[in-house]
């Protein structure tokens, strides 16, 4: 519609030279019944029909081209800014073919793209006729823009109004699916990994309050990628996720950046200086738990009073477990704490075996912290170690 497009002021850029914009021929811009409404399609201005121009300018794209700014972008980026008050600094009106370079450290590539970025907002409007490019009213835009946001926002809401009934074919084809019998108070036991992944999955999608996890080990790349996309879109719901893991989840990269992400995003995650089970309990009414020592079978869990255990079991881990700072972990930090955890053990009487399952390490890794502490204590044995860490002399 007229009213979406700005016009051109004939006095905008006005230096009082002939032939300027306030000299040119009829035909500054002007809104038809016929013309587009949508904000990213810039104004234009309607030569003459005797204009001699060319047909295209070589540095824009192409007319009707879909560009990365507008209203879903919002403002114009700071540096589009600046170049914008640079032109009104100019008189309002740079060269279309040559613009001159504004301002310091920008080449000319990226003044190009802050120009297209300022036209394809509407607040630079290319004028062929007179081969420049004029600056536009802010105010203008802002009126344009902020009609079209409206209107795009009145849409979304109907969308989102539409939504449950669009979507009600594919719930009723989700839940027809088969699973595993459902048998009130007993166990469903569900065998393979992709079965149990697919079925956890399901489980943690439906999830709207809260998501209870200890994960003892390290748990592979590939399924904290997966847990990843799960547990950030049961976090955007409003849920909450508490996770235990075991001190060998300071040791890989892989677990210590997926910790680092989850925290951003609001998940609590611990770590325990003891042995336990994996456990996985959703919304306190389904409860998965290792059912083979290889985890290639898995029980869902919907009893109650057997889930009101599990619970109680996590809550008295999780009170016992240690908070994490996974932001400041470095390799240093993450040395000096695992080092500092198998000294504790060791103080408490441990052997070397007993201090690796304890901590979800092998004994080797053990071995290396126990050889930096002798070293730190100046201890010849084992024993005179944990003897000297226990305060029976000091460090040597």
């Amino acid at each position: 519609m007229a009213a979406d497009h700005p016009k051109s002021d004939p006095d905008a850029g006005r230096t009082g030279t002939p032939g300027g914009p306030s000299d040119a021929p009829s035909g500054a811009p002007s809104g038809t019944a016929g013309a587009p409404a949508d904000p990213l399609d810039g104004p234009s201005v309607t030569p003459p029909a005797d204009a001699d121009l060319p047909t295209a300018d070589p540095g824009l794209p192409p007319a009707g081209t879909d560009l990365p700014f507008g209203p879903e972008a919002g403002l114009p980026e700071e540096e589009a800014t600046q170049l914008y008050l640079a032109v009104l600094a100019a008189g309002g009106r740079i060269p279309l073919d040559a613009p001159p370079a504004l301002g310091t450290g920008r080449t000319p590539e990226r003044q190009r793209a802050l120009l297209e970025q300022l036209v394809a907002i509407g607040l630079m409007l290319p004028n062929r006729i007179d081969g420049c490019y004029v600056a536009v009213s802010p105010r203008a835009v802002a009126e344009r823009l902020g009609a079209d946001l409206r209107s795009r926002a009145t849409r979304l809401l109907l969308d989102a109004g539409r939504l449950p009934a669009a979507l009600d074919p594919l719930a009723r084809a989700y839940d027809a699916v088969p699973r595993p019998a459902d048998r009130t108070g007993q166990a469903v036991y569900v065998d393979g990994q992709e079965g149990i992944r697919l079925r956890i999955a399901q489980l943690v999608s439906d999830c709207r309050l809260e998501l209870l996890s200890a994960q003892p080990g390290l748990r592979p790349p590939a399924v904290l990628e997966l847990a990843h996309t799960q547990d950030r879109r049961m976090l955007s719901r409003g849920a909450t996720l508490r996770a235990l893991y075991q001190p060998v989840a300071l040791t890989a990269d892989s677990a210590v950046r997926h910790a680092t992400t989850m925290t951003e995003h609001g998940a609590q995650l611990r770590v325990l200086d003891e042995p336990f089970l994996r456990l996985i309990v959703i919304d306190r009414r389904v409860a998965v738990i290792p059912a083979a020592e290889d985890h290639s079978r898995a029980a869902f869990v919907e009893d109650p009073a057997a889930i009101a255990y599990l619970v109680a079991g996590f809550e008295r881990d999780w009170a016992r477990a240690e908070q994490v700072h996974w932001h400041g972990l470095d390799a240093r930090t993450l040395t000096r704490t695992l080092t500092d955890r198998v000294g504790r053990l060791l103080a408490q009487g441990l052997t070397q075996r007993a201090v690796a399952t304890r901590l979800g390490l092998s004994e080797r890794t053990v071995a290396g912290h126990i050889s930096r502490l002798r070293d730190l204590y100046g201890a010849g044995t084992l024993f005179q170690l944990g003897w000297l860490m226990r305060g029976g002399g000091g460090r040597g």
